[in-house]
């Protein structure tokens, strides 16, 4: 099975407490526009997160 998932964008941002909310408003608001928001803690820095764009 091929995954149809594709990475758009990839960016660094800084460590928000609340970022996250604003990821899964994007996720509800867009998902019928056929992309996805991901948002992770950066394993080499404690005060950064990765936050990427997927076409799905």
């Amino acid at each position: 099975m091929e995954s149809r998932i594709k990475v758009l964008s990839t960016v660094k941002i800084g460590k928000s407490p609340d970022l996250y909310k604003v990821v899964t408003e994007l996720n509800k608001t867009l998902k019928h526009k056929d992309v996805m928001f991901g948002l992770a803690l950066d394993e080499q820095d404690e005060n950064n997160m990765i936050f990427t764009i997927y076409k799905t």
